[in-house]
């Protein structure tokens, strides 16, 4: 297999490359607009055949960005972007907070770790927060992603984080880490451990889910998996998916319930992405997140 290397644009970001193939870039450091809550994000995606997965600032959402961890209801704060779901339909409040890169403490050829400052849009100090990325090669047409993120209060009260389901609007339960995946996998499939279909799923629980798309152009087949780890708060969580309109995942621990979180208490999650060439059966992809997930506690 092709050997991993590591190209740091300084205060900016990180682009990991396998062979002569650009496997992700991670933004840690964006020039978002404020509407647009600004967020580090995993864009562009390819797999090891050099297809693109993922999909930067669509015109129907501009707000998503390839893979970001993005909250629509924190407290009264909006680290999603965009209008906040209100009273029944979306508003644009004053409310688009940002989740800022602070200080790099780790890069090496297979990990990175930093820390952040979500604040609110008038500058208030919200959550702080810790997280890692590890990356590895999983077979010759398959690569993991492992994502680690620790979330602490610091606005002085509780925080309830919860979703637009929670606010009122059925089946709508998205937040957490979400992937927006290529216009041409619009209509592609979504798997689950149980089932394969398409925006019916959405809802179910379950560790993992993964969707298969396929490109234009060189008419291949690539899948995403994105799998919860099993310590993880709401674990199984429900998955916000969808198919018929565009492609994303998203594991979404606040979909239907309201996670209350006190002031100096740490909320933390782990998840695996696994993105293939082709579409090999999803319960391998699953096994190649988890054991990415078990060299990722190793090495910590």
């Amino acid at each position: 297999m092709a050997d991993l290397l590591v190209d740091h644009a300084l205060d900016r970001s990180v682009t990991v490359t396998a062979g002569d193939i650009p496997l992700f870039t991670y933004v840690y450091r964006p020039d978002t607009v404020q509407l647009e809550s600004p967020k580090p994000y995993l864009h562009p995606i390819r797999t090891l055949a050099g297809d693109l997965v993922s999909l930067f600032r669509p015109h129907d959402h501009v707000w998503h960005k390839g893979i970001a961890l993005s909250l629509p209801h924190v407290g009264e704060h909006n680290f999603w972007g965009g209008n906040t779901y209100t009273d029944g339909r979306y508003v644009q409040l004053a409310n688009n907070g940002a989740a800022v890169h602070r200080e790099l403490i780790a890069l090496t050829g297979e990990r990175m770790a930093h820390t952040l400052d979500w604040t609110s849009q008038a500058g208030a100090p919200i959550i702080t927060e810790e997280r890692e990325l590890t990356w590895s090669l999983a077979d010759e047409t398959t690569w993991a992603l492992t994502f680690s993120t620790a979330l602490t209060n610091v606005s002085g009260d509780t925080i309830d984080f919860g979703s637009p389901t929670t606010k009122g609007r059925e089946n709508a339960g998205y937040g957490g880490l979400f992937w927006r995946g290529p216009r041409d996998f619009t209509n592609g499939l979504i798997h689950s451990p149980d089932k394969t279909g398409g925006d019916e799923l959405r809802g179910s629980r379950a560790e993992w889910f993964a969707f298969t798309g396929k490109h234009d152009g060189s008419d291949r087949t690539s899948t995403v998996l994105m799998l919860d780890d099993t310590t993880n708060p709401q674990h199984p969580p429900q998955w916000f998916a969808r198919t018929e309109e565009f492609a994303c995942l998203n594991p979404a621990p606040f979909f239907s319930e309201e996670v209350a979180l006190p002031h100096g208490d740490t909320l933390s999650f782990r998840y695996a992405v696994v993105v293939a060439a082709g579409d090999p059966p999803a319960s391998e992809l699953a096994d190649h997140g988890r054991a990415a997930l078990r060299s990722a506690t190793a090495g910590a």
